[in-house]
């Protein structure tokens, strides 16, 4: 396998959060993410600890600890949120928040059960937050998340930052604008309001359509165009599982990804994987008692 690129020269490489979501939905996912991780081609992953799985599936990241950033992925309208008893349809959680919003005392109730998920296994708070499908900026939900982040994390040195899900301007799609109209800029303002850091742009939005060198000249274009501390989603798995929608998506990613295109669109875009400590690491020291 081609290792991630070294950049000669006087021009520096452009640093990207490179994000993984979905850790522990399922064997190959988590299997995929942690080998992505292990050769430097991924530099985030995103964890569903309402999986049953996660307790066991954190044991593939555990040396990857101070390498790569672990966060939460707050979970509303999976099939585990839904078995645990607070889950919706997606298109449930959109209709919620835009007629009036998630209950904040509820919304409070289910963020801190999701850290303390993520906390009994990782042991210690995530490195960020974000939100399957988005749901960390609906409206209900991304009040409670600032609270809940500002009071259980006061103390720490570098609290956790925040993904804010607005997908770069330039020929959106239907999908990327509704993404971005459903939080993005109120979710950056009550965060900067608290003191907490976001990583604004992200890129890695599209259908799941395709074959793999689609989603090659989707990632050369995504690498090109995405500035420095941004983050560039992606859904990697080493497997197809069944009964999952982007399965067949999942297993081209991590193709491409775990591949020598992957190495050469980096280095050609000059762009090198980076934690969020490294590119918004100004940021997180600034809001350091």
């Amino acid at each position: 396998m081609t290792p991630v690129a070294v950049f000669p020269g006087l021009v520096p490489a452009k640093g990207l959060i490179v994000c993984a979501d979905d850790f522990a939905a399922s064997s190959g996912v988590s299997r995929g993410i942690a080998q992505l991780a292990q050769c430097g081609r991924i530099s985030a992953t995103s964890v569903m600890v309402l999986s049953p799985r996660w307790a066991h599936d954190v044991a593939l990241l555990r040396g990857m600890r101070g390498q790569t950033d672990v966060g939460l992925h707050l979970d509303w309208t999976s099939d585990f949120a839904l078995v645990a008893g607070h889950g919706m349809t997606l298109t449930q959680a959109m209709r919620r928040a835009v007629l009036g919003g998630f209950d904040q005392a509820q919304a409070r109730a289910q963020i801190e059960h999701q850290l303390d998920l993520f906390e009994a296994h990782w042991g210690s708070a995530p490195d960020y937050v974000d939100g399957h499908q988005h749901v960390q900026q609906f409206n209900g939900i991304r009040q409670a998340l600032l609270a809940v982040l500002t009071r259980r994390y006061a103390v720490l040195p570098r609290k956790p930052y925040l993904r804010v899900s607005r997908v770069a301007q330039g020929g959106l799609d239907l999908k990327s604008a509704m993404i971005n109209a459903m939080g993005a800029n109120a979710l950056e303002i009550i965060a900067s309001d608290a003191g907490t850091v976001c990583a604004r742009g992200l890129f890695g939005v599209y259908d799941f359509k395709g074959d793999g060198a689609r989603y090659g000249r989707l990632m050369q274009r995504w690498l090109r165009r995405a500035p420095s501390g941004s983050i560039l989603m992606c859904h990697p798995a080493q497997a197809v599982e069944a009964g999952d929608p982007i399965g067949v998506a999942r297993v081209q990613e991590f193709g491409y990804l775990n591949g020598p295109d992957f190495a050469t669109a980096l280095q050609t875009a000059r762009v090198r994987p980076a934690r969020g400590c490294e590119v918004l690491g100004h940021e997180l020291s600034a809001v350091a008692p």
